[in-house]
């Protein structure tokens, strides 16, 4: 099973609008090394991450991450080694539309 070391999505999402991050492709497994969230703007905002089993709808359950503040011109890394099977989603919110998520890990395939 070869393995494929990448960056699994990257995202500016609209403020306040859940968003898919990355979905694990078909016959395929990935882990989730770490989440970098920047803020590219000088005043602070909150996140949210969430994972969902088969592209689940969105429920409480599912956040490793909910209303986390990151300061303003900053950035967090969550460094999470989390482990994701074929069509399971990450996704992201944010309180503005001034942060940017990069997803780092791997795909076994």
């Amino acid at each position: 099973m070869p393995t494929t070391y990448k960056i699994l999505g990257q995202s500016a999402p609209s403020a306040t609008t859940s968003t898919d991050l990355y979905t694990v492709p078909s016959a395929t497994q990935a882990v989730v090394s770490s989440i970098v969230v920047a803020n590219r703007d000088s005043a602070a905002a909150t996140f949210r991450i969430s994972t969902a089993i088969a592209g689940a709808a969105l429920a409480n359950a599912q956040y490793i991450a909910y209303d986390v503040t990151v300061g303003g011109s900053d950035s967090t890394i969550i460094t999470i080694g989390a482990t994701l099977g074929a069509a399971d989603k990450i996704r992201v919110y944010a309180s503005t539309a001034n942060l940017t998520f990069t997803a780092y890990g791997s795909e076994i395939s």
